[in-house]
Order: structure tokens, then sequence, then C-alpha cells
């Protein structure tokens, strides 16, 4: 795949709340920032032929088909052409990878592509959809909260509320240290007086280990599509904070002054009961397309959707995990839905600039079972 990443950047992340470092903004501001951002550092956002952006919650702030409406206050050209994309969490590696493949078909010279969720104003589920409560699906079709969807994987996999542990105190110890190492966060784009993620709450293993099971009472709710009495094992520390966030990445046919290559990029659709697995299909799709293995991988940024991805991805797979999430995770930056994927795009590009490494990984994974992969190689 001759396609290329110009720059990617993201917003810090902002707690998802009325007092939020973001909440006073409005999605569409937040990507003008990024594309403000993009300008800045000597790229042309604007003359792009294509913009997708993915957003999840696609109603109030976030209705309106938000790339329109982004592209407008951003200032894009009148003949780009856009897309408002769902693809649960996986949204913003979906954009992505959509528009490489429109440029590698010659559909588009430059695009650009990503995601923005604001949950302080569009709170998860805030769509109401109906299938969410359906009762007309089979009962293994229905729809599962993702929270509980992470203890029936934990119950499954077998992944130990001590492993789930470790990798919560993991992420949150790297987080907190990354604010140290600007070269970890030198694509993060300050927007309105936020310079860092204000999720990060550094914890102890024994802190964790006092907290209780999250999800036991959402699981009366839904009985009848969960089939069994799952064992909730998932406290408030092994989900990701609900934050506001946007990245976007501008993507060009043409190599010069280029960060990355892509050189793997896959979907994947899974069982939407296990649905926190499809991210891992799409990784040995992802890697399998580009010709590399885990051990090619200089650096990876696998999503903490959850604890149990996490710490299933490094007991089951030949990973060094001094290689993985290095500047901290989702379980401690926070997991703004639709904007997820672009972020740790852009996260993947400055981690492995400070490396000086050569290839790269991204992992995106959602409910329902969806997940995208993204394979990079950095230029030097």
């Amino acid at each position: 795949m001759s396609v290329f990443i110009r720059d990617a950047v993201r917003t810090p992340r902002g707690k998802a709340r009325s007092d939020g470092g973001l909440a006073a903004l409005q999605p569409h501001e937040l990507v003008t920032g990024l594309v403000d951002g993009l300008e800045a550092r000597g790229a042309d956002p604007r003359g792009v032929d294509q913009f997708t952006l993915g957003a999840v919650g696609q109603i109030g702030a976030q209705g309106g088909h938000p790339a329109m409406v982004a592209k407008m206050y951003a200032g894009l050209g009148d003949g780009c052409v856009v897309h408002s994309l769902n693809n649960f969490c996986a949204s913003g590696l979906s954009a992505i990878g959509l528009a490489a493949n429109a440029i590698a078909a010659g559909q588009a010279r430059e695009a650009l592509a990503g995601g923005v969720e604001m949950m302080s104003r569009v709170p998860f589920m805030a769509d109401r959809a109906d299938y969410y409560t359906a009762a007309d699906l089979p009962p293994l079709r229905r729809y599962i909260p993702v929270g509980l969807a992470a203890d029936l994987l934990a119950e499954d996999e077998g992944v130990a509320r001590e492993a789930m542990d470790s990798a919560a105190e993991r992420s949150q110890r790297s987080a907190a240290s990354a604010e140290a190492h600007p070269s970890f966060n030198a694509s993060r784009i300050a927007l309105n007086g936020l310079d860092r993620d204000e999720a990060v709450r550094p914890t102890t293993i024994e802190k964790l280990g006092a907290l209780p099971p999250a999800f036991g009472e959402w699981g009366r709710d839904y009985a009848d599509a969960l089939q069994r009495t799952a064992v909730h094992s998932h406290t408030v520390a092994h989900a990701p904070p609900m934050v506001d966030g946007a990245a976007l990445a501008l993507l060009s046919s043409d190599p010069r002054n280029a960060r990355a290559r892509i050189v793997g990029f896959a979907e994947a659709g899974g069982d939407p009961r296990a649905s926190l697995t499809a991210g891992f299909t799409a990784m040995e799709k992802a890697l399998e397309r580009a010709g590399l293995a885990l051990s090619d991988m200089d650096r990876i940024e696998f999503m903490e959707a959850f604890a149990v991805t996490i710490a299933k991805f490094l007991r089951d797979y030949p990973v060094d995990p001094e290689r993985v999430n290095v500047s901290g995770g989702h379980l401690a930056k926070g997991h703004p839905m639709g904007a997820t994927g672009a972020i740790l795009t852009s996260t993947l590009l400055d981690v492995l600039d400070a490396a000086r490494g050569r290839y790269g990984l991204v992992v995106s994974t959602g409910a329902q079972g969806v997940g995208a992969a993204m394979v990079v190689e950095r230029l030097a």
C-alpha cells in the first residue's frame, strides 16, 4: 500500500464532566484546533480531497453529519468529500483505513481522517438505540454492554483479577511517567488551556485489589442476553475513564515529508458475544498483509478497551511488554470512543520516533465484534 502518513495529531483527553478541560468546547472546535495544529506544523490540511471522521454518539452536539459540520467550521474546501463514520470504538482507526484505501485506489490524493468524541456532551449510549434493548433477536445476538462483555471474556479466557490489576497499575504508572518525556507527547496539541491527559490517576496494586466489581447490577438488566450468571470481575479501575478527545491523521500518496508509511491495514468482524476479540483478529490480518510478525514491531499501541484485553494480549501473544503502550494506555488516559483509534495512531508515531524504531502496530477493538489494526513503517 503506497499510502503515507504526513502527520498525525491529537488533543489531550479531558474528563467527561462539566468542569473537564475540554467540556466548554464543541466537537467541531476540537477538530478545528487539530486542523490548525497540523497547519502550524507545516502541512496543508485544508487542501485535502477527502475527510472521514469517526464519532460513535451521532446525536446532539455530534449529530447532523459531524464530518460535514467540522468541515465547515474548520474551513476545509467546498470540494472536499466528507464521511461520518460509526464503527463503535474502532471508528477512528477505521476512518484512517478507509481514507488510506481511497488514496490507494486513486480516489483521493490527500485525505484527512480520524475521530472525535465529547462524552461530556454525548454520554455513552446517548442515542438510545432500539437495538440496546431489542428482544426480538435470539438471546445470543442481543446487545451486551461492553463492561459485561469484558466480564464474560475474562471468565471465558480465565484472565485472573490479579492480571487485570497489574495491567491497570502499569497503565497508570506509564502514563504518569510519560508526562516527563516530551517526545512521547510531541504530537499532542494543547486546547482550551489543557495540555495533559487529565484522567490519569496513579495508584497501587493494594488499592486496586480492594475495589469491588463494577458491573453486577447492570448484569441483571441484561440477564436474557447473558444467558448465564457472569462472574463479575472488572472494577472501575479496569475500565477506561470516559473522556473528551479527538485526533486526525493527514494521509497522502506523496512520500515527501511523511512521517510513516502504511504497510498493512485490516478490519475484522467477530462474535458479538465475545465482543472484545475482533481486534485480535484484525491484528493478525494486518500483520499477515504486511508480511511481518509481532517480533518485528518496535512499538505497539494496543487499545486497553478493558483490562481483560491487554492482559490477554500480554499473556497469549509472543510480545515484549516493554514495547507495548510505553506511554500508558486507555485504562489511565481514557477512552473517547470514536476518536480512540486515531489517538492511538498519533501516539504510536510519537513513541516510534522517540525509540527511533522502524515498525509499529496499532490495534483497536470494540463492542459487538468490531476491530481494526494497522502496521506502519517509520520514515527517518
